[in-house]
Formats: structure tokens, sequence, C-alpha cells
């Protein structure tokens, strides 16, 4: 065992020998000492970010188990670790990571109790999605906050920065200390798949505001915020999970617009950015994509926009990075690009195996690898996990869900309902001139734990406020029957509320039914509960209102707005076009009614 001594000395020896790859910080005391200490295959190990099944660390679910030796080769989270000495663990609701915020407090005990219990055992940076709005993966009773757009149509910066502030308590309460999110792509394509709502808007400015506010709110908390995906995924028609997106973006638009928000969080102190699995061919003319490219990570990224901090993948097992190179190539090429974290690869012992081969063999130099562990180790170093890796899960009850940040969601769900349409005016409703409401329409699956489905909840709200509502749900698709029934359940009703998600063709079939239950005389009143893109084809309305996504939060203030509890105060981030006819704004960024004093 090295003396104390022998340790101080290797690390600063080590700390000098990066500066030409990474400049030398004030924090590299004790990252430099455990880096000095570290195995080849540990320090292979601290770049790569796993997926585990399971509950628990030690004792997870038989099905669990399975799962873990069929995908990973061992049973559980601690035998995971023990194998690759993991720098970083995701949590996903699908690995069965997030039942509820005592549990996860507890799988993360049990995760940093098994790294530390290794030689030389290092803290584990443990992460996930929690962007809110239509993505998480900690659902209620954890806060669920409205969603970037709906963030977006509300303006506030303040909002964000309470936003980022009280969800990152709750992640950091949890022993989660890394999130992958704020989302900095700029939305101008409204058919984008895998972006849209998850984007603060269109202008890059009021982006790069709301990105670096949410930001500054997670570090306020602890927890490392993630900006991504670089270098800007806003203008795609397919979705990097499934395809490989081209931007087609000149040097000087993406300069103007996806660099903005990207260049305000670098120059904010981003702890962490995620690279796009999409090709853009005027920033890297190669046809690799981004994850994979060694003039957008390193020319742009470290040294055009200055960043020094962890820069981390995108899921590895997503299609868009994938389709050109092996699943061997791929964590190989991301480290020779300039990243640091490789995060899901599909298989872990194939990817693990190939790091550590390109490093013994000379297609990465082990002095590469040291640069990327010792940015790592920086970040671990600044959230407090070499001092305090474990959480009190007796706090949990305390923080998860506590009742002030439950009303600071909805008061700033209440700032972001807009309202599009508003002929008469119909709204708002009361409950003496419609007393009978028939709630009808989409019910999209929601990821985020949240009660759901979208018209209950919308109609249990409107019930609280004094209505007779009920709910009929139709799905997206609605059929020619669905359709019907819900014309019948019209002709009981006073009013119609429908909820729509994603209305795109002239065909649609929930374009159908708004249409049907217009023509039976009933006020509709639409509901655009994820792309407000919707209001363009929905002509046949008397009133249409966004809330961005479809989370109980935004729901709950869009029956506010319709009872006329509260009024509305959202402005479009994003500009919509006429369905007839793209070329032209039907309406603008900034655009939103009111009711009247």
């Amino acid at each position: 065992m090295p003396s104390r001594r022998t340790v101080l000395a290797a690390g600063a020896g080590v700390t000098a020998a990066l500066t030409v790859g990474a400049p030398a910080h004030a924090d590299d005391r004790r990252p430099g000492e455990l880096l000095a200490r570290m195995t080849l295959e540990e320090k292979v190990g601290q770049v790569f970010v796993s997926r585990v099944f399971g509950h628990s660390a030690t004792a997870p679910d038989a099905a669990d188990a399975a799962a873990n030796q069929r995908e990973l080769g061992v049973g559980t989270a601690a035998e995971l670790l023990a194998r690759y000495r993991l720098g970083g663990i995701i949590y996903f609701a699908w690995t069965h990571n997030t039942r509820d915020p005592r549990q996860i407090a507890d799988l993360s005990n049990g995760i940093q109790r098994a790294s530390l219990a290794r030689p030389r055992g290092v803290p584990v940076l443990i992460s996930t999605d929690q962007e809110h709005g239509a993505v998480c993966r900690v659902g209620a009773p954890a806060t669920l906050f409205p969603g970037a757009m709906a963030v977006g149509a509300g303006g506030s910066r303040a909002d964000a920065r309470t936003l980022g502030t009280l969800a990152g308590r709750e992640l950091r309460a949890m022993g989660i200390r890394q999130n992958y999110s704020p989302v900095a792509d700029v939305n101008v394509n409204p058919a984008n798949p895998v972006i849209g709502v998850r984007s603060f808007g269109a202008d890059p400015r009021a982006v790069a505001d709301l990105v670096t506010a949410v930001a500054e709110g997670y570090r306020a908390a602890g927890v490392a915020a993630t900006v991504k995906h670089f270098p800007g995924h806003g203008d795609t028609a397919v979705d990097s999970h499934t395809g490989f997106p081209v931007i087609t973006h000149s040097r000087e638009v993406w300069e103007a617009l996806d660099a903005v928000p990207f260049r305000a969080a670098v120059a904010a102190g981003a702890e962490s950015v995620m690279t796009a699995h999409i090709l853009v061919p005027s920033l890297d003319p190669s046809g690799d994509p981004a994850t994979l490219s060694r003039p957008i990570v390193t020319g742009l990224l470290r040294e055009r926009l200055g960043y020094d901090g962890v820069v981390v993948t995108d899921a590895l097992d997503m299609a868009g990075v994938r389709t050109k190179y092996g699943d061997d190539r791929v964590p190989v090429l991301a480290l020779a690009a300039g990243v640091d974290q490789l995060l899901n690869p599909p298989d872990l012992d194939v990817a693990w195996n190939a790091v550590l081969r390109a490093v013994r063999d000379g297609e990465l130099t082990e002095r590469r690898l040291d640069v990327s562990v010792l940015r790592i180790l920086r970040l671990k170093a600044r959230l407090g996990l070499l001092d305090e890796p474990y959480v009190d899960v007796a706090d949990v009850g305390r923080t998860v869900g506590a009742r002030e940040h439950r009303a600071a969601a909805d008061r700033i769900a209440a700032r972001t309902t807009t309202l599009l349409v508003n002929e008469g005016p119909l709204l708002p409703l009361s409950p003496l001139a419609h007393p009978r409401l028939l709630v009808v329409g989409a019910d999209p699956a929601s990821p985020t734990g949240t009660t759901g489905p979208p018209t209950s909840v919308l109609a249990a709200a409107l019930t609280g406020l004094g209505f007779r509502a009920t709910a009929l749900s139709t799905g997206t698709a609605p059929s020619a029957e669905a359709v019907a029934r819900a014309v019948t359940a019209a002709d009981g009703a006073d009013a119609v509320v429908v909820t729509t998600c994603n209305v795109t063709t002239a065909d649609d079939p929930q374009l159908t039914l708004v249409e049907r239950l217009a023509a039976t005389g009933r006020p509709v009143v639409a509901v655009a509960v994820r792309n407000p893109y919707d209001v363009a084809r929905l002509t046949s309305v008397r009133a249409c209102l966004a809330t961005y996504s479809w989370t109980d939060v935004e729901l709950r203030a869009a029956a506010r707005v319709i009872a006329g509890a509260a009024r509305p105060h959202g402005r479009l981030p994003v500009p919509v076009r006429r369905a007839d006819d793209p070329a032209r704004v039907l309406h603008p960024i900034g655009y939103g009614l009111t009711y009247p004093s």
C-alpha cells in the first residue's frame, strides 16, 4: 500500500502531466490522488455509465437478476461494479430502479457501498433523465414540474431556476447527482419527433436564458446539470433513437441558432454536456455522427467554445450512433473524438474490452484516458461525492414531493397555459352556464408516473372547480366507433373539452373527432396536450389551449384557465405555421390571448 506522501507526489505528477489536454484545476489534488492509484482497468471503468436492472444493489427481484445476467453477465449492481469498476450508473423506470423515493435512496446507498468496498473504491456518479414534462424517470410522489416548452411559454427565468433548484434537491436526496437535463436544442422544426416540447422553444436567446437558469438551479442543489444535445438536435424529422438524423444547417446558421444556448451554458459553467447522434455535414463532412466527431467535440465544443467539463455521449444503444460502426468501435471513436463518459452501451462487455484493448494496443494512449478520468473525478469532487457519497434515507420523505415543492410546481404551471383561440369569447366556462362537461380525446401514455390518464385528470380538476365533468378516452387514433360514442355522449353535455396530441395531417382521426363534436352544436374547447402546432388544424373549435405536456400539474393549470379560476399567461415559445400554407405564420412567437381584467 503506497504511503500518503507517495500518493500525493504521484497525484501531483499526473496532474502536471495532464495540463496539455486538460488544464489543471484548483480542486485536482484529491482527483489526482485517486487517478494515480488506479489500474488501467479501473480507469476504463470510470468512463462508462451503465444501466442495471433491479430496485436493490444486492437483492433484485428474480426477473431483474435474470435480465442482468442476460444483458450484463452478472446478477446484481454490486457484481456489475465489481467486474467493471464503473464510474457511473443510470437509473430508468423500465429497469425497475425507480419504484419510490425511499427505495431509490436505498439503491443509491447500496451502489455506493458496493463500489467503495472494492480496493481503491471510488464513489459512483448516479444519473437519470429527469427533464420534467414528457420525459421523467422518477414519478410521483416526487414533484413533477412543467416541461421545457411549458416553461418557455411562461418565459420566467426565475421559474426556471426554481424548477432546477427544487427538482435538484429531490434528486440529490435520492442519491442522484447527475441529471441529463436541460435540453438546449432550439426546436425550429415542427415535425421534430424526438425533441419537440422537450425544448424551451425556437428563439435561441430565450432558450439560452432558460437553459442557464435551470442549470444554475441544479448547481445550487448540488446536482450536475447536463446540457444536451450538442451540437443541436432541434431541426430534424428523424428520431436518433431509431435512425440517423442529418442537420443541413450551414456553419453560419449553426453559429447563430444552435450554438447560442450551448455557448451560454459553457460560459455559465455547465458541469456536463451531452453529444447528439446526428450528422452535420457543415461541421464535419466525414459522415460521422457528432458523438464520434473530433472536429465537433474537440474542435467546436472544447476549442471554439472553450469547454473543459465532462462530455457524455447520448445513449450508445441508439441507432443514430450504430449505423456506421460496430459496437466495439463506437466507444473507442467517441473517446478519440474528445468524449469523457460513455453512456449505456448496448453490450457493456464488448465496449469495456474494446476500450481496454485500444489503450493496450496504442490506438488510445493512457494519457488520453487519464484526461477523461480526471474530468470525471473532478466532477465527483465538486458534487461532494468524495466526502459524502451516501444519502440520509430518513430525509427522503421530508424532501421528495414536499408540499412547498408541489405548490411551486403549481405556481410555475399557472404561468404556462397558453390560450390560442377564444371566439365569442367562449372561455372562461361557468358552472352556471355550462354545468355538465364531457372531457374526451387523446390519452397518450405518460412516462412520468403521474396520475393520468389526461382526460380523467382534467375531468377531476374541472369537477373540483364546480362542474359535473365526465371523462371518455378515445385515444390518439380514435376509431369510427369511438368517435360515434363521443358524439352520443356530447348530447348530454353543455360543453365539450377535447384533448389532442400531435394532429399533423388533414386525415388524422383526432381531427375527425373534433369536427364531429363541433358539428353537434355544443361549444368545444380543444386542449393540445403536447405540441401547440395542433391549433393550425383545429379550425372548427371555438377555443383552444396549449399545455405543452400532459402531466397532472399542467392539466390542472389548464382546468383553472378553462374555469376562469386563473387567467392564461402563457405565450407561444415557437411559431405556429398555417396548415394550408406552411410558408406563412399563423401565430408568431410571443402570441397568446388572455381574459379581461
